[in-house]
This record gives structure tokens, sequence and C-alpha cells, in this order.
């Protein structure tokens, strides 16, 4: 697992999300989710920013799809399409 340094946050990206984005997980700077979805969205572009629409987010292992929550030094954020099943 990727550790991250001060004021920055670890983004692990899951099925279509990390498919869209090439990695499994980076490291970035954000204060903010909203912050954090418009830095990825200026990394990894247009096929991401399709993805990201629909996606819901884990921020330390709780789910929030509220984009003004604060993100906290070293959070973890996991980047979650909607996942088929039956």
């Amino acid at each position: 697992m990727v550790s991250a340094p001060a004021g920055s946050v670890v983004v692990r990206y899951f099925a279509g999300a990390r498919a869209a984005a090439g990695v499994d997980s980076e490291i970035l700077q954000a204060t903010t989710l909203e912050e954090l979805v418009g830095t990825i969205v200026l990394t990894h572009g247009e096929r991401l920013e399709r993805v990201i629409t629909a996606c819901s987010f884990l921020v330390d292992g709780t789910q929030t799809r509220d984009r003004s929550l604060t993100l906290g030094p070293g959070a973890v954020v996991d980047v979650l399409p909607p996942f088929a099943g039956g």
C-alpha cells in the first residue's frame, strides 16, 4: 500500500475507475473531496471524468458523496464506481 507524505491523500481506484485512471493508487494534494475530484479529472482526463460522475467515495473507510468534505492529511480515499452484480 502507498503511504502519503504530510498534506497529501492516498487515492485508490477500483474496477472501472482503476481502468480509466490507468493506476491502482496514487498520492495527490487536496483539502476537500471536491478539490480532489478536480485534481483527479485534470490528471487523468475525460475518460475518468465520465466514470467519476457515477462514483461514490470511501474516505478513511466511511462512505460519502459529500464533496465539501474536508480531507485530513494522510486520508485514504477509495473511488468506487457502481458495481454490477447478480
